[in-house]
């Protein structure tokens, strides 16, 4: 793997953390303070599909072989979200380029897109790594996850007084991804067609 390809990856990683975690955030509780209930049903529907994101980041660390497959997933799925629903893309129409909170909802909205297709991308290159995580070509992958284990381990050390190992992670992993996927079929089965793309934002955060 070249260098400049080790730089990309490595910067996807850190743009996604940006992109996937603290733009949201912060969008979330921008539109709680202005009271804006079509960008705070996105941003909660956001956060329950991103638990993937997070999933998948266990697994890395538990270097399961499966796991950049996950990620990717997780990255389409989350750009879906924020684009799937009737109700929010037409409330957000009404606002012009004057409402700072939509229209910086509607250019993270657009990044996040640009992200993920530049994360499935650059997973592309390295196909491989879609089903062999832990194979040589494949380790530049793990080094952010490395990362987030050493603060992980840190803080499980601190608080539990245990250590936190990458079987322990890897388990953890592959439990929440069952947890997870058991709610996105009863979803698609019972909620889906019964809402269609209607988030119902309007009806104080119920589907």
């Amino acid at each position: 793997m070249n260098v400049f390809n080790q730089i990309s990856i490595w910067l996807s990683f850190q743009l996604s953390i940006i992109f996937l975690v603290g733009i949201p955030i912060t969008l979330f509780f921008w539109s709680i303070k202005k009271r804006n209930q079509a960008v705070n049903k996105l941003l909660s529907i956001y956060w329950k599909i991103s638990l993937l994101f997070f999933i998948s980041l266990l697994l890395l660390i538990g270097k399961f072989n499966y796991a950049l497959l996950v990620t990717n997933i997780s990255t389409l799925l989350m750009t879906i979200s924020v684009w799937f629903w009737n109700d929010i893309n037409d409330e957000l129409k009404e606002y012009d380029f004057t409402y700072p909170l939509t229209t910086t909802t509607k250019v993270w909205r657009w990044s996040l897109t640009f992200i993920s297709l530049n994360f499935l991308i650059q997973s592309l290159q390295n196909f491989n790594c879609f089903s062999s995580i832990n194979s040589a070509a494949c380790e530049i992958w793990l080094q952010p996850s490395s990362n987030l284990y050493i603060i992980i381990k840190n803080l499980f050390n601190f608080f539990f007084g245990a250590n936190f190992t990458q079987p322990i992670a890897k388990f953890l992993g592959l439990f929440s991804l069952l947890i997870y996927t058991l709610g996105l079929i009863q979803w698609s089965i019972i909620k889906l067609p019964k809402n269609g793309r209607n988030s119902s934002f309007s009806e104080n955060g119920r589907y």
